[in-house]
């Protein structure tokens, strides 16, 4: 049972190897579409004038699972594309290293839309949370994928605790503008920026 486990993670570690470039190429519309929904989210929240923690819990959770169905969508047709299997061991692993963090994201945010005494939350304090457990389920997953993964996992973990710093002392504003702005800048331009970089540098590698 060992002997069988111990080749699959040689397989799993040779694939990703072998398809190091394949997945860099992959991540560049992932995170054109990641930032282009974040940040429609953020102005529509700004038109629609999302101001309490409950209308900013709710639109955010649903922007994330939208932006989960796309990246699923976008990750299949990238497998048909160069036919391979969807569901393959470097995909489980990647999943496993996410799941974690991103549970307890999720968490946070149906915690904050329905305990009770909920108005007494920090609405800043929710694009803090998200963007520390986006940043380390980003790190975790760098281990699998390009590990340039890795340092913009570390740019949100890094990025979070300077916000709650800014907040804590030095008096950001703590309301749902402020949210709904942040989330748009880090979840929206950041990513469209991360993207663009990836596009750059493969297109340059291409022409090398």
């Amino acid at each position: 049972m060992q002997t069988n486990s111990a080749a699959e993670h040689l397989q799993v570690i040779r694939t990703l190897m072998e398809r190091a470039a394949l997945y860099r190429r992959a991540l560049a519309p992932i995170m054109f579409f990641t930032g282009a929904v974040g940040l429609l989210a953020s102005v529509a929240a700004r038109v629609c004038r999302v101001e309490t923690l409950s209308s900013f819990c709710g639109l955010w959770l649903g922007v994330a699972l939208v932006t989960v169905a796309g990246v699923l969508l976008l990750a299949r047709r990238q497998a048909l594309k160069d036919a391979e299997a969807f569901w393959s061991p470097p995909l489980r692993r990647v999943t496993q290293a996410l799941m974690p963090p991103l549970t307890i994201g999720l968490l946070i945010g149906v915690l904050a839309l329905t305990a009770p005494g909920k108005e007494k939350v920090s609405v800043l304090m929710l694009p803090i949370a998200w963007m520390l457990c986006y940043g380390c389920g980003l790190h975790a997953a760098g281990f699998f994928v390009p590990r340039g993964l890795q340092l913009f996992g570390w740019f949100f973990i890094l990025s979070a605790c300077a916000l709650w710093a800014d907040a804590v002392f030095i008096g950001l504003p703590r309301d749902a503008t402020t949210a709904n702005t942040v989330m748009g800048a880090f979840f929206g331009v950041v990513h469209l920026a991360y993207g663009l970089y990836l596009r750059f540098t493969e297109n340059r590698k291409d022409a090398a």
